[in-house]
């Protein structure tokens, strides 16, 4: 069973209002980089590099990032994983990473994108953005930024659809019958 938690108009909003958060928290956006992990945070941070700039007038740097080799789970994932390296890499020396990602579960991704970030230099600050926080965290990590916070169950998948992958966007519920 599905239902549509975030549907497109709601989902540009949340975009819009993330992008105002970040504007507000930092009054000079020079030194920000935007890390999208990939695949959908990565063009999360695209729509989010777009509404800034639309709203600041200046455009961020993006990084796409590919975190398959930091995961801890690799050996349960895949058996034949495929790393697809790092889209417009940049030195985050100094910087002020805005690392952003679709769901927040249990942290473990966040980890290994944290671990995948120090291969490109030691950043001032890392920040984190989150569309859904689903709760049940197994690590101690938090979201800097939240688009909406949906209680789950464990049996419960959150799915976070794009235009480029789904040709929407919309976030939904889907209910396992299977436990």
């Amino acid at each position: 069973m599905e239902k549509i938690i975030i549907d497109t108009e709601q989902f540009q909003r949340t975009i819009s209002r993330i992008s105002h958060q970040i504007i507000e928290k930092h009054a000079i956006l020079d030194n920000i980089i935007l890390v999208g992990i990939k695949r959908r945070g990565a063009e999360i941070a695209e729509m989010l590099q777009k509404r800034i700039s639309e709203l600041a007038q200046i455009s961020l740097p993006l990084m796409a990032l590919d975190i398959t080799f930091y995961r801890d789970d690799l050996n349960l994932t895949s058996k034949d994983p495929v790393y697809t390296g790092v889209e417009h890499q940049l030195n985050i020396e100094g910087k002020t990473v805005i690392l952003i990602d679709d769901v927040l579960f249990t942290g473990r991704t966040i980890r290994a994108a944290l671990d995948a970030l120090l291969d490109f230099g030691r950043a001032k600050r890392i920040e984190l953005v989150i569309l859904v926080d689903r709760g049940h965290r197994e690590l101690p990590i938090r979201a800097d930024y939240v688009g909406k916070n949906i209680p789950t169950a464990l049996n419960e998948q959150v799915q976070v659809r794009t235009e480029h992958y789904d040709g929407v966007s919309q976030v939904a519920l889907i209910h396992s019958t299977n436990g």
